[in-house]
């Protein structure tokens, strides 16, 4: 396994412990990470993994210098680009975290995070119909993402778009992994519910 793939690995386990785990987890792998990055000389890697690390701190500013110094040894690093911006949206800088996702999504426009996240902050601003057009790019790049449904449902919903957004939860129920994530299946039943009470009620004035 190529020295690329491994990092790639370590950066997909990585996301996943941060959308489905514990924060501890997460940075459990980040810390991983940033050893074998040490050790490979990947001087790349180990500013994004470094991000990634104060990121789970908290530490946003921080993390921002590191992101910054893993784009300029490379250029081509979508995932440094969306956690810039995503770093700026704690901070409150929120318009010009766009300009770091749109370029993420240029340099890998393969990279399905990117426009997941570009998608969660229209929704989360109002913009519900670019969300939804983000959140189907990334189900085009990744169709078996249940984070992506989650968020697309939420979208459906603010557009009252309820059997869409009926199947969209169903669909995150689906994906997620048998025997983990118990308190998001829980929260997804409960909309669930909301929702066929909400059509039953359309159905039967």
């Amino acid at each position: 396994m190529s020295g690329h793939c491994v990092f790639l690995d370590l950066r997909i386990e990585l996301d996943n412990a941060i959308t489905y785990g514990t924060k501890a987890a997460a940075a459990k792998i980040a810390r991983k990470a940033l050893e074998k990055a040490q050790a490979a000389s990947a001087g790349a890697e180990e500013e994004y993994f470094r991000g990634q690390i104060e990121m789970l701190r908290g530490n946003h500013s921080a993390a921002i210098k590191h992101f910054d110094a893993a784009i300029k040894l490379n250029p081509a690093d979508g995932a440094a680009f969306n956690d810039r911006a995503l770093c700026m949206i704690e901070l409150g800088i929120i318009d010009k975290a766009f300009p770091y996702f749109d370029k993420g999504i240029e340099v890998e426009p393969d990279y399905a995070n990117v426009y997941h996240n570009k998608g969660w902050l229209l929704n989360n601003i109002g913009r519900h119909r670019e969300a939804i057009a983000c959140f189907k790019k990334a189900l085009e790049l990744e169709p078996e993402r249940p984070v992506t449904y989650d968020n697309l449902a939420d979208a459906l919903y603010n557009l009252q778009d309820y059997g869409g957004a009926l199947k969209a939860y169903k669909k995150v129920l689906e994906l997620l992994k048998p025997g983990i994530c118990r308190q998001i299946r829980k929260q997804i039943g409960i909309k669930i519910k909301q929702i066929e009470k909400k059509l039953n009620s359309a159905l039967n004035p």
